[in-house]
């Protein structure tokens, strides 16, 4: 019987957004201002929460994880992603792409149930506000982000290895811009039947549990909100749930766009432009629609500059 020589991939080759000549500079300055927005945002809205004093509730605790963790996967994808706009060939290795992908799928998987966590908070803030204290106490604050991490951690762990442990034997060009799940099945020369099944089952399970979690805290503020007889009241109560809810929109619909698509309709190329929404463009619109829209993070914020001022003179 004749023998079957097998190369073995150990390395990938990331083919990125775009081929096209006269496009890589502007990407490249475009994703660049994207990131040193994304990690300014988030570092400031982090080192604002822990110096004023004020800040220092079960919201904005739980606000400074999300700022951490959209900044760690923005900056586990990033960096490299803008590497296509200025190298020939971007290369990475192929523990590297192991890293990369758990990385990810850890802070992703984190990011859904941290906004299940803040949906939580908002419920709790609005239709129990005499036991607010009780209910959210620095115990329970802590349990609420540590659980999100464990699982994510290990959820992360085993798609990474169950990836890694198929065989690589054939070309090694990636068709995405960072080491994802699918893309790299479609390189695989191993059966993928039984990954593709668990990226699914594990996809919408994390998406139904948590957005479940987010859809039921809603219903009750909802109704809550609907009971205050003043408009003012109304308007305050509305208030405090606008942000999340314009995160947790954005967020969520992004994920089911492209994770829950049909599979006749699903395409690499139109993973791709829903990847660099959510994971370049929301770890940057995060920080600012939080900062924006709440008053309270504006006024610490006004009351640091004013003390800078201050201090100048």
């Amino acid at each position: 019987m004749a023998e079957v020589n097998l190369t073995f991939v150990t390395e990938f080759i990331l083919k990125g957004i775009t081929d096209r000549p006269e496009l890589q500079v502007p990407c490249f300055v475009v994703f660049l201002v994207i990131y040193l927005v994304t990690v300014l945002g988030n570092l400031g809205l982090i080192t604002l929460i822990r110096i004023d004093a004020r800040l220092h509730t079960p919201m904005y605790y739980l606000l400074s994880h999300l700022a951490f963790v959209d900044l760690c996967y923005s900056s586990a994808i990033t960096p490299k992603m803008m590497a296509n706009f200025v190298v020939g060939h971007n290369t990475i290795a192929f523990h590297a792409c192991a890293t990369q992908l758990g990385c990810f799928l850890t802070f992703m998987i984190t990011e859904c149930f941290l906004l299940a966590s803040m949906a939580y908070d908002r419920y709790v803030a609005i239709c129990s506000p005499l036991r607010y204290s009780t209910l959210m106490s620095k115990r329970v604050c802590i349990q609420l982000v540590a659980v999100p991490y464990v699982y994510s951690f290990l959820v992360a762990l085993s798609h990474t290895t169950i990836t890694f442990r198929l065989t690589y034997c054939g070309p090694n060009v990636i068709n995405h811009f960072y080491c994802d799940d699918l893309p790299l099945l479609a390189l695989s020369c191993s059966d993928t039947r039984v990954k593709e099944i668990l990226i699914f089952a594990f996809a919408g399970f994390d998406m139904i549990c948590s957005s479940s979690i987010v859809l039921t805290s809603y219903l009750f503020i909802i109704t809550a909100i609907l009971r205050i007889r003043s408009t003012q009241g109304r308007r305050k109560a509305i208030s405090t749930c606008g942000s999340h809810m314009v995160a947790v929109t954005i967020f969520y619909g992004t994920l089911i766009f492209m994770y829950l698509q049909p599979k006749a309709n699903h395409s690499l190329d139109t993973d791709k432009m829903a990847s660099v929404f959510y994971t370049v463009v929301i770890p940057m619109l995060n920080p600012l629609i939080y900062s924006l829209r709440n008053k309270e993070v504006k006024n610490a914020l006004r009351k640091i500059i004013e003390n800078i001022y201050l201090n100048k003179k």
